[in-house]
């Protein structure tokens, strides 16, 4: 049996974290190990998460005024002396302790602090504050205003539902072990609170209900995945066999020890450099663990007996084929096709986080119906969240709506195209919801007669319906192959958040018109992308694809 040792104390992040990357962050071996460089946007979230959380606090103590038993902990304290202040407010029982860290749980094996302890007379209850959405439109999330921190006083919100956001109720169950183990939890409940981005109320989460998968709670759910990384973490410290072995995640876009990871799984061929996640482990269990033995199998074949989640196993097999002959991309289908239109106009939407659409670009081309074509830019600079964003929405849409009237009208076909839709569509229905008394803005029920026509071309959805792409499906990689290149090289979405906050001021600068530019340009580039990529399938793709009937 897997002895536990007593240098590992797991964070409440660690139970949401890759298995492998817990390994590589507890295994001595790899303390000199240089990572990846911080990514830019992953430190100006951090920055903005704790702009939001010294807002919060500020209306906080505001609401509840002088004399409601705060005690304020600053997180830039030395950790001992964050603990020790934590602990005097236990001892004097603070009503409300903000920024408090808790002792660590040696038996435990936990450490960890909240934004928020809440002492409800039974004990204290923690409540977190991030940046992220945390309900949706909808019914029965139990909820309080954001100033009323008693969970007695939830009731189901009648406008809204709880947003699936597993990583708050994992760390709300890893506080609760450790306010358990300190004897300061509340006995005869297991709750918790978060208050998220639009900071309008606290959603409370009951970690005992049985509202995860296959009626487990959040509590067990929680013991499970936390009684694994211990183990993977303890066997890294003691130097004994590795419990989790590297392979490719969606977060490993984002890992700094992806590096490291890469390495590994490039000179082992692995298989999950074209299979993933769950897929990829069913794989291995059936004994195809490298790209070389999954190509070398028969897409006619029957497949091992397995759980397969993505695409077919017969697909699998020639996208194994497509990475050692090196090509992105392969037919699926005999004859590639694309909607057309005689009028035709292509659309991005640029975003900042969840705080809204700033920029909606569009091209027109095709058949002239008396308006200018090329591209246009519908934009708002004020820094987001504002009503500005009303107008520059309102605006796009009424040239939408010409654009498609002038066509219908002199009897021609419109078409508009994006790239990978659930963005577009997002903001569409988002700014309809959000808008919607503006002048102007489109009805839910008009936005819904757009999207749901032949009129609405998702490309992503034409290249995943007609492609196996070996690197993945995303434009960046995918327009290439079509022959565009973006004039900007560090242009991206991440990137694109850092020129937005110069580009608006949003940091307390001068406005930036450079950056403005930049991202007009690149805003502009991406419709010229999607612009050349439908071309592309039209009139070459056929005969520069291979088909892969014939790898």
């Amino acid at each position: 049996m897997l002895s536990v040792s007593n240098e590992v104390l797991l964070d409440a992040g660690a139970v949401s974290r890759c298995r492998r990357r817990v390994h590589l962050e507890h295994d001595p071996a790899m303390r000199e190990v240089p990572l990846a460089p911080p990514d830019p946007s992953a430190q100006q979230r951090i920055a903005d998460a704790s702009a939001h959380r010294d807002d919060i606090v500020q209306r906080l103590m505001d609401a509840t005024g002088p004399g409601a038993g705060w005690v304020k902990i600053s997180r830039d304290l030395p950790a001992a002396e964050r603990v020790q202040l934590t602990e005097e407010a236990f001892a004097a029982e603070a009503r409300y302790i903000w920024g408090g860290l808790l002792p660590v749980d040696r038996a435990g094996h936990r450490r960890g602090g909240s934004e928020l302890l809440v002492h409800t007379g039974a004990g204290y209850v923690p409540v977190l504050v991030v940046r992220h959405r945390i309900t949706d439109r909808g019914s029965g999330a139990p909820t309080t205003a954001m100033t009323d921190l008693d969970p007695a006083n939830r009731l189901p919100d009648t406008a809204r539902k709880v947003r699936s956001q597993p990583r708050d109720q994992m760390r709300l169950a890893h506080l609760y072990r450790m306010l358990e183990a300190l004897g300061k939890h509340e006995g005869h409940r297991a709750i918790g609170g978060v208050i998220g981005l639009d900071a309008d109320v606290v959603v409370w989460h009951d970690l005992s209900a049985g509202t995860w998968p296959g009626g487990k709670s959040a509590l067990t759910e929680y013991q499970s995945r936390f009684a694994d990384r211990l183990a993977i973490a303890s066997a890294a410290v003691e130097g004994e066999e590795a419990l989790a072995e590297p392979s490719r995640v969606l977060e490993c876009r984002r890992c700094p020890w992806w590096p490291t990871c890469e390495v590994v799984l490039t000179e082992t061929r692995d298989v999950s450099l074209v299979v993933r996640g769950e897929d990829a482990m069913e794989l291995r269990r059936a004994g195809v663990s490298t790209v070389d033995k999954l190509a070398a199998l028969d897409p006619a074949d029957e497949p091992p007996p397995m759980n397969w989640t993505g695409g077919t196993f017969a697909d699998s097999i020639i996208l194994a084929r497509a990475w050692l002959a090196d090509l992105t991309m392969v037919r699926k289908v005999d004859r590639v096709e694309v909607s057309r239109g005689d009028v035709e106009v292509d659309v991005d939407m640029e975003s900042f986080g969840d705080s809204g659409a700033y920029l909606w670009g569009s091209l027109l081309t095709g058949a002239d119906i008396g308006m200018e074509q090329g591209y246009r830019a519908f934009a708002t600079w004020e820094p987001l969240p504002t009503a500005d964003e009303a107008r520059s929405f309102a605006e796009f849409w009424a040239w939408f709506k010409e654009v498609r009237e002038r066509t219908l009208a002199a009897g021609l076909t419109f078409r508009a195209y994006c790239y990978n839709a659930l963005a577009e569509n997002r903001w569409l229905f988002g700014s309809a919801d959000r808008f919607g008394e503006y002048p102007g803005v489109p009805t839910k029920a008009e936005i819904a007669s757009f999207v749901d026509s032949d009129e609405w071309i998702d490309l992503f959805r034409s290249v995943t319906d007609q492609f196996l792409c070996s690197h993945g499906k995303g434009l960046k990689v995918i327009a290439p192959v079509a022959g565009f290149a973006w004039r900007d090289p560090e242009a991206g979405g991440e990137a694109s958040m850092s020129w937005y906050r110069d580009a608006v001021g949003m940091d307390g600068g001068i406005p930036d018109d450079a950056q403005r530019e930049r991202l007009l340009r690149y805003n502009e580039d991406d419709v010229l992308a999607t612009y050349a990529l439908r071309n592309w399938m039209t009139d070459h793709a056929q005969t520069s694809v291979p088909y892969m009937n014939d790898l």
